[in-house]
């Protein structure tokens, strides 16, 4: 049977530019199959001696890899962070001022507690310091360069009025005026404060102090062991020895009637002022243990009223003067106002109470113009 052969035609051959293109490719992937071969070779190659040397030397070249890596790593964040960190400010604007009546007030709170993060700078973070005596120096010398009384110093360094103080001698430096206690078992802030001789309503400037911990921020649970400042306290020698006290005593406040009239402020509730205006309390404090009327400090309108979040304040009434002061009323038991209504100086806008972070029946009061809490004492009379 004869063999039946099929023949294909041919294929016509490719212009001579195309030829010439595919020789070219042909050609680079050649040279780079042998070029990436040979690199990759002589990678392996080198990698191998150093892993059997690290092999052979094992452990020996451990902490100057480390070192160096560390020194690397330090180098990179001191030379490269600053410019990270100027760009990233430089990135961020501040928003635009927001509108409605309680994003104002909200942006009025940020800028009280930036100032008041400044000013808290200046008692050095709650810090204690330790002070080298120098020659000539004595109590009352460096009570006054750190605005301090004498007496703290002597209490907190366990010395005399007649104790003479020697050159290069260490005293510990409170931040504040008072005394620094450590905490036994069993004790509580009321304790405490009686102690050193707070009454119950001035157990408040314990828990006011910034740079007090608490082991429960809602009980005030101490912990053992722990140290608590207690600002305007008295040693209790002192007290038993009647010593004149260096706090400010109580002071009774005057009637709050409801008068008329305007640019003037009252105060707006009556009571003992159980704590007064200091750099960590920017207020006044007015107790009474019965409770009572809250009045407003002058005419205005009511932009805060509530407790609208979980702040210590509770129960708050915010009022704009509308002459660029408000005066915030913190702790009510009831409000009788509502946000948008206008009251007039001496109007009852709710009761005296203990809401928030308190620790007995008291009023709250401050006075704030554009954002700064102003001493109340400047304003009433």
């Amino acid at each position: 049977m004869a063999k039946i052969e099929l023949q294909l035609p041919s294929l016509p051959p490719l212009p001579k530019p195309l030829a010439r293109v595919g020789k070219y490719l042909g050609f680079l992937r050649r040279y780079f199959s042998l070029r990436g071969y040979g690199f990759f070779s002589n990678f392996e190659g080198l990698k191998d001696k150093l892993v059997d040397l690290l092999y052979k030397k094992r452990g020996k070249y451990a902490r100057p890899f480390l070192h160096f890596g560390l020194v690397s790593l330090a180098f990179l964040v001191i030379t490269l962070g600053p410019i990270i960190l100027s760009r990233s400010d430089q990135e961020i604007k501040p928003s635009s001022a927001p509108l409605g009546v309680m994003q104002s007030a909200a942006a009025q709170s940020n800028s009280f507690y930036t100032l008041q993060s400044e000013e808290v700078r200046q008692y050095r973070g709650g810090e204690i310091i330790t002070h080298i005596v120098q020659d000539g120096e004595t109590l009352s010398s460096i009570a006054a360069r750190y605005g301090l009384q004498a007496t703290t110093i002597m209490w907190e360094n366990d010395l005399q009025a007649k104790s003479v103080l020697k050159p290069n001698q260490e005293l510990r430096i409170l931040p504040v005026d008072g005394i620094r206690h450590k905490v036994s078992r069993g004790e509580t802030i009321y304790s405490v404060g009686k102690k050193y001789g707070l009454d119950e309503n001035q157990v408040q400037t314990i828990i006011d102090y910034p740079f007090n911990e608490f082991v429960n921020d809602e009980t005030f649970e101490l912990a053992t062991g722990q140290y608590l400042m207690v600002p305007a306290g008295v040693k209790p020698d002192a007290i038993n020895s009647q010593v004149p006290l260096t706090r400010v005593s109580a002071v009774l406040t005057p009637d709050a009637g409801a008068v008329s009239g305007s640019g003037n402020f009252i105060w707006p509730a009556s009571g003992l002022i159980s704590q007064g205006y200091s750099f960590y309390h920017k207020a006044f404090d007015i107790s009474n243990r019965s409770g009572g009327p809250i009045l407003a400090a002058d005419s205005g309108t009511i932009i805060v009223a509530g407790w609208i979040d979980n702040s210590g304040y509770g129960n708050r009434i915010l009022i704009d003067h509308g002459n660029g002061y408000s005066t915030l009323y913190g702790h009510m038991s009831l409000i009788q106002v509502q946000v948008g209504q206008r009251v007039k100086r001496g109007d009852v806008i709710g009761q005296m109470g203990s809401t928030g972070r308190s620790t007995g029946t008291h009023l709250h009061f401050e006075v704030r113009q554009g954002g700064q809490l102003l001493n109340p004492g400047s304003f009433l009379r």
